[in-house]
């Protein structure tokens, strides 16, 4: 009966929440014809109406309203999630709701309200890391706006836009790992072609080395989460892992100094450390996007053709358990990568 209470209370503030949002958005169109609205953000809102015909006509994502209106929060963030796991284990806490499903956090539209959770989480044992998120998804079942806190730039504003509509395409209930993939190759191959389209193909080469530097960091902090996963499978004494793990951290931020002593281009995740390290902070990265290769094989498999792709992948979606679809997507990349060598076998010279 409490943790009913309790549910109603965090629904209500979604919902609060929620409509706080939608009340703040208006016509991008009204906006950009207004004489009184700023010229950089009729610029930017400009591009905004650009992407989103785009996302329909080039994409072929949902044509609706979502993302044709602008909404300024008055804040940095569009809620703020909370991850928790265990003093001894990387696996996060998991929270199911409902159309959502089960997944790995608990969104809050106060930072105030969020820290309060987590702060009750702490007092139970776990590791907790609290990070704002500049988006959310209501998977089509409202017209979410372009807000203020996804602006910054045209490529953050188009990596959202692209992967948010990707979530109303497709989304399985509780299978993060397979949504956030998917989502992420649509993000990824939008910008590619809306670069091209924009004449801009040069800087794709930018974004990309981007994203090689993500990898990159989260190959290293991936490297030290399975250390931690194998001492905590260890028979050693709490006090023991305590010291252990704590060792762990410490190298990995040593690591990542001696990284971006090499590589200045590196400092920009300093400020990820600027923060206590914790099995929650480790276990929030790189976490969703095991996926995207097999996704990106299985695109190359529809030839490009995204109308083919999606088609795909809600029949893949339809599996009924996420192994069978992580088995699915593995047989679009073995056949993809054998397609890749038959074509490099019968291009060798006779």
């Amino acid at each position: 009966m409490l943790n009913g209470c309790a549910n109603l209370g965090y629904y209500a503030q979604a919902v609060n929440g929620h409509m706080d949002v939608m009340r703040r958005a208006q016509p991008i169109s009204g906006l950009i014809d207004n004489p009184g609205v700023d010229p950089d953000l009729k610029r930017i809102l400009s591009q905004a109406a650009a992407m989103r015909k785009f996302a329909s006509e080039a994409l072929e994502l949902p044509d609706n309203q979502s993302y044709t209106r602008y909404a300024d929060l008055k804040r940095p963030y569009a809620v703020w999630n909370v991850v928790a796991a265990p003093e001894f284990s990387i696996r996060l806490k998991r929270w199911c709701f409902v159309k959502a499903g089960c997944v790995s956090y608990r969104g809050f539209f106060s930072q105030a309200r969020a820290e309060r959770y987590a702060d009750r989480l702490r007092a139970k044992g776990y590791d907790v890391h609290v990070g704002g998120v500049p988006a959310y998804s209501t998977l089509g079942w409202f017209s979410d706006p372009v807000l203020n806190t996804f602006i910054h730039s045209e490529l953050e504003l188009a990596r959202l836009i692209f992967h948010e509509l990707a979530h109303q395409v497709v989304y399985v209930p509780g299978d993060t790992v397979f949504n956030e993939s998917f989502a992420t190759l649509v993000e990824q191959e939008g910008i590619r072609r809306w670069l091209t389209h924009k004449g801009k193909s040069e800087q794709y080469a930018a974004y990309h080395a981007r994203r090689e530097m993500q990898t990159t960091f989260n190959t290293l902090v991936l490297a030290h989460r399975k250390r931690l996963k194998a001492l905590f499978e260890t028979d050693i004494s709490d006090a023991g892992k305590r010291a252990a793990k704590a060792y762990v951290f410490n190298d990995l931020h040593a690591q990542f100094t001696l990284l971006a002593s090499a590589r200045p281009e590196f400092g920009r995740y300093e400020r990820w450390f600027a923060k206590p390290l914790n099995n929650a902070r480790l276990a929030t990265v790189s976490v969703y996007t095991q996926l995207l290769p097999a996704f990106r094989a299985l695109l190359a498999l529809q030839d490009g053709d995204m109308a083919r792709f999606y088609a795909a992948v809600r029949v893949i979606g339809e599996l009924p358990s996420a192994a069978e679809r992580a088995d699915a997507l593995q047989m679009a990349l073995d056949k993809s990568r054998h397609n890749a060598l038959a074509g490099m076998i019968t291009q060798q010279p006779q």
